[in-house]
């Protein structure tokens, strides 16, 4: 989110809580950032809940205040004093902010207030800021929705009323982005995903997925690509066990720092836990042998799946789940040759998102800050040494990307990649991940050409990510109309009445020994309404078998999108959709 978009939409939060104040003078203020696509502001109503239809009139004030033309101004207060003052307003959780940032030592606390022309102030927040001069600049608001949130997203805690919205610089964007939500909603994955038959979500099992046999296929396709590509490049395939014992965790780092989000138990009076994550378990079978410099770079890889503790109301289909498939990979390999494999693995992300047309990337490397250097494990020279191969892999590339610096995990520096879709969201997938701690902690070496032990950089990475999210990233991207190598279904045949089913299934059954995905629709129904069910399954190819076909032996060949029809021999078609196949177009 570019900053001036960022500060505009801090400032509409403001606004927004402005505006619930002067409709709910009881009304208490807890946090209200900007985010991706807008920004909320959560409040606590004593026990009231805000309905969809208070909307429009929070928005009509809002846009009231708006054009007051209020001014945002700045200003700092001893922190006794403002923690005095928010008590006096009766404003709760400000109070509990405040007094947890006097705990990590802040003298003086910062505050925004909306001051009136005439010097009247309006409204007052505890903030850091930053915010625009004056709400004129924000030039067009609007509220989306509204929703439970827990405070400080701990369901321990009291659920607060939050309000979603968004705001921009002029009236023509916020319009065009309207208009872009509306067709997202008609890709929405959560829907397609039960029109097409292709996963659920029940309550036995939040936050998991069952995907059905339509699913499975476009998951198997997926899983064929991911391990040819990998075949091509060297990747050994490993499988580790789900469930591990405490103390691999414990050597990991995992049970100490990331327990809350994993699931445990014990087994015969030991702890347990299912995996979160696959690499410990990668970590024991590199480690099961004495490996030379000549191995490297060895390059292992695994479809794991993985469970991990999210909060149900985080929970957002396939976007946000609590077990799903990762694709991991681990390469092992020494410092000269870290740039190398930096290299490949960009090419392999490029050339396989490239095939579901992916084209536009966005690349952030994300390295430690220049403070408190003492945070992040591994030394200078290994820190330097990484950086400086992943800038030279994107040098080598001609591949531009933003450096952000400070955001480096305390264990190694990384490269995310962002893709674009079909209405231009972007969206994180692939991260190759340098890693000092895992080496050091599981005692991981090779033996180098000096006959002594050396520690091997080790490259976390991932390419689909979650293959479950990214699935869910295709049916959106596609609008759930795949191209022909993942459709579940590649060709259909409708039979235009009883006496033409036995010859439509002949035809069907060619097809599948040529290893086609063929329906046959003999329903007792006309052939217009087979025809829109077949369009509404989004099926690549139609074939309407009668009599006119039989005699003229040419298959009239429908394909999706497009009214027209062309005949076509079926040998030709075949070898037509074989190829098509092939290619993955």
């Amino acid at each position: 989110m570019e900053k001036e978009l960022e500060k505009i939409r801090h400032s509409a939060s403001h606004v927004l809580a402005q505006a619930v104040l002067e409709l709910y003078p009881d009304a208490k203020l807890a946090i209200g950032p900007a985010i991706e696509d807008g920004f909320y502001y959560d409040f606590d109503l004593g026990g009231k809940t805000f309905a969809e239809n208070d909307l429009p009139k929070i928005e009509k004030k809002m846009k009231h205040i708006i054009k007051q033309n209020q001014m945002f101004e700045k200003y700092e207060q001893d922190a006794a004093e403002s923690i005095k003052y928010l008590k006096s307003k009766k404003q709760p959780y400000k109070v509990e902010m405040a007094e947890e940032l006097v705990k990590q030592g802040e003298k003086k606390l910062g505050f925004y207030k909306m001051v009136m022309s005439n010097g009247k102030k309006k409204f007052v927040d505890l903030c850091a800021g930053p915010h625009v001069e004056s709400t004129k600049e924000i030039g067009a608001v609007k509220l989306l929705k509204t929703a439970g949130a827990y405070w400080r997203g701990d369901e321990k805690n009291k659920m607060l009323q939050r309000i979603y919205g968004t705001a921009f610089t002029k009236e023509s964007e916020l319009k065009d982005w309207l208009l872009l939500q509306e067709e997202a909603q008609k890709r929405d994955h959560k829907k397609l995903g039960v029109e097409l038959d292709l996963y659920s979500f029940h309550s036995e099992a939040p936050g998991s997925p069952f995907f059905h046999n339509n699913g499975m296929i476009i998951l198997n396709e997926l899983i064929d690509f991911w391990r040819e590509k990998h075949k091509e490049r060297n990747y050994l395939e490993i499988k580790t066990p789900i469930i591990l014992s405490r103390n691999l965790w414990e050597t990991s780092g995992h049970w100490d720092l990331y327990k809350e989000n994993m699931y445990t138990t014990k087994i015969d009076d030991m702890d347990y836990a299912i995996k979160p994550m696959n690499c410990p378990g990668g970590m024991l079978i590199y480690n099961e042998t004495k490996h030379s410099y000549r191995e490297l770079p060895l390059r292992v890889g695994e479809l794991g799946l993985v469970h991990r503790h999210e909060l149900s109301g985080v929970l957002n289909g396939l976007f946000r789940v609590r077990t799903f498939t990762q694709d991991d990979a681990h390469v092992f390999c020494t410092p000269e040759q870290l740039e190398g494999e930096i290299i490949d693995i960009v090419k392999l992300i490029q050339e396989m998102f490239g095939v579901f047309g992916f084209t536009e990337y966005k690349f952030t490397l994300s390295i430690r800050g220049a403070k408190k250097k003492e945070k992040y494990l591994g030394t200078d020279k290994e820190w330097d040494w990484a950086q400086n191969a992943i800038l030279g892999a994107l040098k080598k590339l001609k591949i531009k990307s933003e450096m952000m610096e400070g955001e480096a995990k305390f264990y190694g520096p990384s490269l995310d990649v962002q893709i674009k879709d079909a209405l231009g969201r972007e969206w994180q997938c692939s991260t190759i991940q340098l890693d000092f701690n895992l080496a050091k902690r599981f005692d991981i070496t090779y033996v180098g050409e000096d006959s002594k032990d050396h520690t091997p950089y080790i490259l976390h990475r991932v390419v689909y990510g979650s293959l479950e999210r990214f699935f869910g990233i295709l049916v959106e991207h596609y609008a759930g109309a795949f191209p022909l190598w993942i459709s579940p279904t590649q060709a259909a045949v409708i039979p235009v009445g009883a006496d033409y089913v036995k010859d439509s299934q002949k035809i069907a059954d060619e097809m599948k020994e040529k290893g086609i995905r063929v329906s046959v629709d003999d329903a007792n129904e006309t052939v217009g309404n087979k025809i829109r069910k077949a369009v509404k399954e989004k099926i690549p190819y139609l074939i309407v078998i009668g009599e006119k076909e039989l005699k003229s032996k040419k298959l009239p060949v429908r394909k999706r999108g497009s009214d027209k029809v062309t005949d076509m021999g079926k040998d030709e078609f075949v070898k037509k959709l074989i190829k098509e196949i092939q290619e993955k177009k």
